[in-house]
């Protein structure tokens, strides 16, 4: 492997040599400053230190080595300031294409809202962001660098949980970075305020709230040649039954986007021979609505003299009425009377962003009535959608590997057998039996349907760039056609589960590997004691193959863990459980662990913990406890304030093994002293401007010491490691059990590193763990990008394993770099596996989770160097870097 990196300096491929040589760790950080680093000088000096230690104590060892700066937060500063302006663009308001496109009905998941893309020749503007947005587009070659505004239909985790991405991915786009109009009501203030823990403020500098206006007149937000687009409030009354709206749904948004008239054609001959207006000037501002003075007679000629009759600019409304006290309110809007049958203004197609429960109701049906000849396109969540995945590239891995390994990887939740019930209702929904007789011009959305506007000759319903569906016997065809061998390797697969084989099996392909004896806590292991569902495995931002960090710990009927929560993660949970499993599964969430503040892996929160909320509405329950670091509370406590998140929170510095040992005694230092005046972990780690209240932290304590055991687990401690400030790795043990024979024997203890450099921290809370799940960010042969960045290479992360003797190693949180399969040493991973997205692991296989990389490789053989796209690896850590 070293001899296959010819262009590393001499003295790095040295130090990755030792390592190779070498699993032992000595506790000690070498910290470089990435102001003058230089290879040379970092690794001559760490191979002299070598070469001394083992002349005098005659054992190889290295220190662990990490960029500084980066985990103190302050290598931003390097960095020239940017104002992040948009370019004002040249803009052509008659010969142009325009049209508004569906990105996303909800996605195949239903777990946000559709997004709708209003399309110029130089002009963008997005209606939404939910969460999946950026992975919706890379997938369908939609470029959100070209967006110019975003506009929110409501302020909530459903509406806009993919903004924040967006934002950084923006940020960090070229040299100079992009920024976006943002657009919502005053909600969005809120928004905003919690946003500004993590994002940049240049990202934000162009975010505007708009409140309820003091006059019946729409709010108009943009007008310029191409297009004018306004905005109507609607806020509910409460006096119907149902408990006042939900803090997110107070104010929805009606946008009204209208496109100019398109003038009638100058008749020269007309203007020449009949009004005497001589060639020049004057035409100019006959056809740009100007009067002027005929050149051959006393008279005045106007526009209309000699022009045609025009064409009137086409309408599009796009309305999100969440529940039927908004959709009540569309009847006392009197602005929208122009634009309603018999008015001054014909809308030419409406986007209902509206639920299905609100549209068939018949107040919403009567206020749709009044816009005849109106294309009405229902793009709330529809059913028919769960069945075709729209994010092809990865439900294809995803049925691939199923096939490969059905054990590893369940059968996804958009393909299950039962979803065929579900779609045989489709036809019977209350929304349905009415469409055809009542609103034939209504349809449901479909991902990427386009309603064009321009030109006239084509305008209406455009269905040329809906995707084909994809079906799980298509996907099986395509491998079979590719890999024919990969039936045999399914079938060998399978063995290592087949009991009347097991033994034999294992005694033949085991025995003589190092690491082999089974742990006593996996003896006589239930199947339903924990399964690590691995929701993501992607860093710095979602791709088409990998969503960002998520791993969601299963103890079926005792509850569940969440470790991290990337963008998307929600969505992940439905298409690994189904619609209705992954509502259950966020039911039954006790606690959530987030490692640290980068937006890959927290974004996803405030979703999961919305809906987590609003499905135990009226049910006896406990709030969530939420464990991150302490800026991550800044963000939810302003969140809050748009929705209900029902969690209790807790720094992670409480949850620390010194933390723990100050409760049992009844006190104490809740910190501990790795974060003490003059520790090595000081300047790294302390970096914390909000006060802490030990009264609330120990309560807060005492409940998560509650829940855990009644989850059957014994710990969860965090441990500070090396990345930016504040971030951490978690350590989880189970309670102990009595197996068979009625001896007490350990809990299983899984260890989940977060982001970071290999750091003695990490080899010590990963000592004799069951499991080790490992971020392995980059390839041995990026060492480099691994110290600027404080990451770990692949090699770094096994080794870091092997030294704590961990039994099995799982390497996750990969450089989009690698799009479908990392780039991996086999000789080094006996004991390790790599991740993909919607993997299950059950504790009960742990023993055969080696077994499986080498039929990775066969299933992704002509895949291992394969590039995305330029821009996509050019923005890898992007969301890193712009923090």
């Amino acid at each position: 492997m070293i001899n296959s990196m010819p262009y590393l300096h001499k003295n790095l491929r040295l130090l990755l040599l030792l390592s190779s040589k070498s699993s032992s760790f000595p506790l000690s950080l070498r910290p470089f400053s990435p102001r003058s680093f230089s290879l040379s000088t970092l690794f001559s000096s760490s191979s002299s230190s070598m070469e001394n230690n083992e002349s005098t104590n005659g054992t190889k060892s290295s220190s662990f080595v990490f960029n500084k700066r980066r985990a103190q937060g302050i290598d931003k500063t390097d960095k020239k300031k940017r104002n992040l302006e948009r370019k004002t663009q040249k803009l052509n308001p008659s010969n142009t294409i325009a049209y508004a496109q569906i990105l996303g009905t909800g996605m195949d998941t239903q777990d946000t809202s559709s997004s709708v893309l209003l399309f110029f020749d130089k002009q963008r503007f997005i209606f939404n962001a939910g969460e999946g947005l950026q992975r919706f587009c890379t997938e369908h070659k939609i470029r959100l660098s070209k967006i110019d505004h975003v506009f929110l239909s409501r302020v909530c985790s459903e509406t806009a949980g993919g903004l924040p991405g967006l934002l950084l991915t923006l940020a960090g786009i070229g040299e100079e970075g992009l920024s976006v109009n943002v657009w919502g009501p005053s909600d969005l203030n809120y928004l905003v305020d919690a946003m500004k823990s993590f994002i940049p403020r240049a990202a934000m500098v162009h975010t505007r709230s708009f409140g309820p206006s003091s006059t019946p007149d729409p709010i108009v937000l943009v007008n310029d040649e191409v297009v004018k687009i306004s905005a109507i409030i609607l806020k509910p009354s409460h006096s119907e039954e149902e408990d006042s709206v939900n803090k997110s749904g107070e104010l929805s948004v009606v946008y009204v986007c209208e496109l100019p008239e398109i003038l009638g054609k100058f008749d020269l001959e007309k203007a020449k021979k009949i009004f005497g207006v001589k060639p020049g000037p004057k035409y100019s501002k006959l056809q740009s609505g100007e009067s002027v003075k005929s050149d051959e007679r006393d008279i005045t000629v106007y526009p209309s003299d000699v022009m045609g009759p025009s064409l009137p600019g086409p309408i599009v409304l796009l309305v999100d009425c969440p529940t039927e006290s908004h959709a009540a309110e569309l009847f006392s809007v009197k602005s929208l009377e122009s634009y309603q049958t018999d008015g001054a203004k014909f809308v030419n197609c409406i986007i209902h962003l509206s639920p299905s429960s609100v549209t068939s109701s018949p107040t919403y049906q009567s206020w749709m009535k009044k816009f005849h000849s109106t294309q009405h396109i229902l793009a709330g969540h529809q059913r028919k959608n769960m069945a075709f995945p729209i994010l092809k590239a990865s439900s294809r891995i995803t049925a691939r590997l199923n096939y490969l390994c059905p054990q590893f990887f369940p059968a996804p939740g958009f393909w299950p057998s039962q979803l065929l019930a579900h779609m045989s209702m489709i036809d019977s929904t209350p929304w349905n039996k009415c469409s055809s007789s009542n609103l034939a011009e209504s349809i449901s959305a479909e991902n990427l349907l386009k309603f064009n506007l321009r030109p006239v000759a084509i305008r209406g319903i455009d269905r040329s760039c809906i995707p084909a569906q994809l079906t799980s016997s298509e996907v099986l065809d395509e491998l079979l056609s590719e890999i024919p061998e990969i039936t045999d390797k399914s079938e060998e697969i399978k063995q290592f589960w087949n009991k009347q084989h097991n033994k034999t099996i294992i005694d033949k392909l085991w025995l003589t590997e190092s690491n082999t004896v089974l742990p006593s806590c996996l003896e006589n292991i239930r199947r339903d004691d924990m399964e690590i569902v691995i929701l993501g495995t992607g860093s710095s931002q979602p791709s088409k193959y990998r969503n960002v960090s998520a791993i969601y710990i299963d103890l079926f009927s005792r509850g569940s863990l969440l470790l991290d929560c990337g963008e998307g993660t929600l969505g992940q949970l439905k298409r690994r459980y189904g619609l209705d499993g992954a509502d259950e599964a966020v039911r039954k969430l006790r606690c959530i662990w987030i490692s640290h503040i980068h937006a890959d892996h927290h974004t996803g929160l405030a979703r999961i913990l919305a809906l987590r909320s609003k499905l135990l509405k009226g049910v006896t329950h406990k709030p969530v406890i939420v464990v991150g670091p302490r800026p991550l509370k800044r963000f939810l406590d302003a969140y809050q304030r748009l929705e209900d998140l029902d969690m209790e929170f807790l720094d992670c510095r409480s949850t620390t093994t010194t933390s723990w040992a100050s409760l049992e005694s009844g006190g104490g230092d809740a910190e501990g002293s790795l974060f003490s005046e003059g520790s090595p972990m000081q300047s790294v780690f302390k970096r914390s401007d909000i006060p802490a209240d030990n009264s609330s932290v120990l309560l807060c304590l005492k409940n998560l010491k509650k829940v855990l055991s009644e989850i059957g687990l014994d710990d969860l401690i965090s441990f500070p490691v090396v990345h930016c400030p504040q971030s951490y790795g978690v350590v989880i043990k189970a309670a102990e059990r009595v197996n068979s024979v009625g001896e007490r024997i350990p809990g299983w203890k899984m260890v989940y590193s977060g982001d970071t450099r290999p750091c003695p921290e990490i080899v010590e809370a990963s000592r004799d763990a069951t499991v080790l799940i490992h971020e392995a960010t980059f390839e041995d042969a990026l060492i480099e990008e691994a110290l600027a960045k404080n990451h770990s290479t692949t090699k770094e992360a096994i080794d870091v394993g092997s030294s704590a003797n961990a039994y099995r190693i799982v390497l996750t949180h990969f450089s989009q770099r690698y799009p479908k399969i990392p780039v991996i040493d086999e000789s080094h991973m006996h004991n390790t596996c790599i991740a993909f997205d919607l993997m299950s692991i059950n504790m009960a296989d742990l023993q055969v989770l080696p077994k499986v990389l080498p039929y990775f490789k066969t299933l992704f053989r002509d895949e291992m160097v394969e590039d995305e796209d330029a821009d996509d690896v050019a923005m890898d850590d992007l969301k890193e870097e712009a923090l």
